[in-house]
């Protein structure tokens, strides 16, 4: 629920360093702020994409440019500079470098829950694991042809990130037309998936989601183990508009509300017994 707040902007809850610059968190329940400061000579490509793991960055920015300057490109090849005076949005899947010698100072109210998030070793967590992946993606894309479909997807994953930023999920990388993306509470997971169903449906999209908790070994830009093995064939186990969870998954939410359907006992492809899953019943979102 919004309540009446301020916090002090040299007091940041958060500060987040970068080759070349940092970004000043403030958390205002679930709105965060950053404030980014990047000195000349920072470039996302050389300095941020170690952290994230991923060729460009995936993360929707919207703010202001107070001062300094920043070129921006998209994967399509589009261009756009940012100076100060303007309010800006930066779609998922650019590359950012500051143009000049003056700092680019900016504030964002969208893209930097987990921007610049660093993980100072390999560390091993309890984590919830959530795999999507959109149905007959081949034959839709055909029918739209590449620019069709490439500008489909992106509008996809940037609803996707949107779903991630609201319920405190991390993307660990996109899977080409779907997403994996990890959650400190099964219960947020489970219903960033249900809002990802149906965010995908208002697209004339069908998404198949699975999920899954457990230890699982993070570093910089990735996560590694049989947890994540195990939630991807969840997902593989989902039909349409379906988010299927594991039963490790389901007893951490059993106090939750949410309600889920017996979906069967299912070999998984890699991993050795029978695993139970469940369904969940109906799409949730709030």
């Amino acid at each position: 629920m919004a309540r009446l707040q301020a916090k002090a902007l040299d007091l940041p809850d958060e500060v987040r360093p970068t080759p070349f610059g940092r970004v000043d968190i403030y958390n205002l329940d679930d709105l965060v702020i950053g404030r980014m400061v990047f000195q000349p000579g920072w470039h996302w490509m050389e300095h941020v994409q170690p952290i994230a793991g991923t060729s460009l960055c995936q993360y929707h920015h919207v703010g202001v440019c107070i001062s300094g300057r920043l070129g921006n490109r998209l994967e399509d090849g589009t261009v756009l500079e940012i100076g100060p005076g303007m309010v800006f949005e930066i779609p998922p899947g650019h590359d950012g470098w500051v143009i000049g010698d003056e700092p680019f100072v900016a504030y964002d109210v969208a893209g930097v829950r987990s921007f610049a998030r660093v993980d100072q070793a390999t560390q091993r967590i309890l984590g919830t694991m959530l795999f999507t992946d959109i149905v007959d993606s081949t034959a839709l894309a055909e029918s739209l042809g590449p620019a069709g479909w490439r500008e489909l997807v992106g509008t996809h994953n940037e609803r996707i990130q949107f779903e991630l930023d609201r319920y405190r999920g991390r993307l660990v990388k996109t899977t080409g037309d779907g997403v994996l993306a990890i959650f400190d509470g099964a219960e947020r997971a489970v219903r960033a998936a249900a809002a990802i169903c149906l965010a995908a449906k208002s697209l004339g999209l069908a998404i198949r989601a699975g999920i899954h908790t457990g230890e699982v070994e993070i570093a910089a830009g990735d996560v590694r183990g049989l947890a994540v093995h195990v939630a991807a064939r969840v997902m593989a186990q989902a039909g349409p508009s379906q988010v299927l969870v594991s039963a490790t998954t389901r007893e951490l939410v059993a106090d939750s509300g949410l309600a889920f359907v017996d979906a069967g006992s299912h070999e998984l492809k890699g991993v050795s017994g029978a695993r139970q899953l469940y369904r969940l019943a109906a799409a949730p979102t709030g």
